[in-house]
């Protein structure tokens, strides 16, 4: 059972709620009254805009009309003249072989004709050699107008795709499975989506005009074979849509699977994890999982493929039979005298050229069905409601004058989890050091959480000089902010990119760099690196060239890690509130005690939370918080906790035996 607060508490800190309210924050309140206005959409509701469509229901024709729009705009905006010269090109190909048919039956018939001579028949052998030239050439300059087209838009699309990633304030997104499938068939139809959509209408213009010509050119030998060709059509619009549409499912059935692949695939080859595979005889446990999502996916990619492959052979039989049937037919025609061997040839290479054409733009429209149904993914990325609520008119964030306050504050992180925190009233003053120390799971980290609002309490406020977090903006209060995180980031950048992460505005400063690093200690361990500063610390890239190997990065240990992380929080030493999250984890105790003399100085005079495992570390701060369970059991100074006797005492004497002589008490 844990004891009452401390009687006494540091100056100007709030102490914890009295027996009452203590009493009543232990009560959660009822399930109606967490999930109230003051949450940000949990995990499950945030998912309604991230999770994609039931499988069984496609969208409407008005959603896919609304895809081809902005499609189309993101297209014209990539890449006007390229998608001008593409349009160009498509025409093009489809007179082509139109034209090429109807000049072959003009010269086989006047060549039939008695006395035609060589002048004559010239014009129409340059316009074949013509043609035949167009139809070497333009195919490549398509390829090339439609692959550039594709590389810029697939830049732009990427640009606001991960814009709009970026817009999201919080984590409740970014910590859904569902959102993370549709993030990831929308980040694949950034690549060629649009790009892909733009080509398959193009392509479909394309196969009108060739459709069209050699429709003509049918119904001019025969109506009744030109009708028969036009019925194909039918079947292979449903067949091929029908499959579009089970690919598109197969697609989003699988994500989940693909991202498990890569997720087992990265284990296996990337120098992070390669330490405990190694040791632990890790890899072939993990190359089985990788291969069984791979057997997942492969298995419904083939139940897919197998139904492509019965559709699409039973309408190429279909195709020929109806094909060879009017081949033999022009074949008597012109036996008995009623159709010329112009009629003959035009009549092949129109049936042929139909059907060709047909089962090209029935693929297309299979294709922007398909393009169209992940870009709905892309478009629900970008059109997604903020993952927590942003005034449309938000407080300015004034510098910090009074202090940080929690009142009532109750969260958790989804319906179906316990509470992590129940009813934390407490307040950083400003100017004044606050730690916070608990045991693992108390709810330290997520408080901090909430402090950077990367979520909103289920209950109750924190309040910036009274001021609710939720009145003011995000970005603005985060820029008041500084924070070394328990889980830091390790990019593989270079060491003075590191460290200006924590303020791009000091990226081309090297003075300010030096400084934070300094003041993390970090300063001499960088001067051994082979190019200070600008050393890559990662072994998986290069920094020049590829092969250049004085190029390669260095590896860094995790107390040298820490001291860098460390030197990017220390780097905003302007900001109202410093956050230090276990900011010497990864020290030993020699370095341990240079960063806390370090930080001790920096904390002087400012407003700081400071949350540590290692409690000769904050015994110094103005006042210490207990969380326990979600609540404070006690709040005041090291020697006021400790002559209380609660928690707070019991835990620092536990860890002062550990450093005791063997045989002492």
């Amino acid at each position: 059972m844990s004891r009452p607060p401390a009687a006494g508490g540091a100056d100007g800190v709030s102490r914890a709620p009295d027996a009452g309210r203590a009493a009543g924050a232990n009560r959660a309140p009822d399930a109606e009254r967490a999930a109230g206005a003051n949450r940000a959409p949990d995990a499950e509701r945030a998912a309604g805009e991230g999770r994609a469509p039931d499988e069984g229901r496609a969208p409407g024709t008005r959603a896919l009309l609304g895809h081809v729009g902005a499609a189309a705009a993101l297209a014209w905006r990539g890449g006007p003249g390229h998608l001008g010269a593409q349009a160009a090109l498509a025409c093009a190909s489809g007179l082509a072989p139109v034209l090429t048919a109807w000049f072959t039956k003009i010269v086989l018939d006047r060549l039939a004709e008695p006395g035609v001579t060589t002048p004559a028949l010239l014009p129409y052998a340059v316009g074949l050699l013509v043609l035949g030239a167009l139809a070497g050439t333009v195919p490549h300059l398509a390829g090339y107008a439609e692959a550039e087209l594709e590389r810029r838009v697939g830049l732009l699309a990427r640009d606001r795709l991960y814009t709009a990633v970026n817009r999201l304030p919080g984590l409740v997104r970014l910590e859904d499975p569902a959102f993370q499938d549709r993030l990831h068939l929308a980040e694949q139809a950034s690549r060629s989506g649009p790009g892909r959509l733009v080509t398959s209408v193009l392509g479909l213009a394309q196969g009108a005009i060739v459709i069209g010509g050699f429709l003509l050119a049918l119904t001019s030998v025969s109506p009744v074979a030109a009708g028969l060709v036009l019925l194909t059509a039918a079947p292979l619009v449903r067949v091929h849509l029908q499959l579009s549409r089970e690919q598109a499912a197969m697609l989003w059935s699988t994500g989940h699977g693909r991202r498990r692949e890569l997720f087992f695939a990265r284990l296996l080859s990337m120098p992070h994890a390669a330490k405990e595979v190694r040791l632990f005889g890790l890899g072939d446990f993990f190359r089985d999982r990788m291969l069984d999502e791979l057997r997942a996916v492969n298995a419904e990619q083939r139940g897919v493929g197998l139904r492509q492959l019965r559709g699409q052979g039973a309408l190429a039989l279909m195709a020929a039979v109806i094909a060879g049937a009017g081949l033999i037919w022009i074949i008597g025609e012109a036996v008995a005298g009623r159709a010329t061997v112009g009629d003959l040839s035009v009549f092949v290479a129109a049936v042929a050229g139909t059907q060709a054409a047909l089962a090209g733009a029935v693929q297309r429209v299979a294709s922007a069905h398909q393009a169209l149904l992940l870009f709905g993914h892309y478009r629900a990325v970008l059109e997604a409601e903020p993952d927590l609520p942003r005034r449309p008119r938000p407080s300015a964030t004034p510098a910090l004058s009074r202090g940080v306050e929690l009142r009532d504050v109750w969260f958790r992180y989804s319906q179906e989890q316990p509470w992590t925190l129940r009813g934390v009233d407490l307040t950083i003053p400003r100017g004044r050091s606050l730690a916070l120390v608990g045991l693992n799971g108390a709810g330290k980290s997520t408080l901090v959480k909430l402090l950077c609002r990367f979520y909103d309490p289920d209950r109750g406020s924190i309040r910036w000089d009274g001021v609710d977090l939720r009145d003011l903006d995000p970005d603005a209060l985060r820029e008041r902010m500084g924070a070394v995180f328990q889980d830091f980031g390790a990019y593989d950048l270079s060491v003075a990119e590191n460290i200006a992460v924590g303020d791009l505005s000091a990226l081309g400063d090297r003075a300010r760099l030096e400084a934070a690093a300094g003041r993390a200690g970090a300063a001499p361990m960088v001067r051994e690196l082979p190019r200070g500063y600008d050393t890559l610390l990662t072994k998986v890239f290069f920094r020049g060239s590829a092969g250049e190997e004085d190029q390669t990065g260095v590896t860094l240990s995790g107390g040298q890690w820490q001291r860098v992380a460390l030197a990017r929080g220390l780097l905003r030493d302007r900001c109202d509130l410093m956050i230090l999250d276990e900011p010497s984890s990864g020290l030993d105790p020699q370095a341990e005690h240079e960063v806390h003399t370090a930080l001790r100085e920096h904390r002087e005079g400012r407003t700081t939370l400071l949350i540590s495992h290692r409690l000769s570390a904050v015994r110094d701060a103005d006042a210490i918080a207990v969380l326990a369970e979600g609540r404070i059991v006690e709040l005041g100074g090291h020697d006021d906790l400790m002559r209380a006797g609660g928690r707070y005492a019991e835990l620092f004497e536990t860890q002062a035996r550990g450093y005791a002589p063997a045989g002492t008490s």
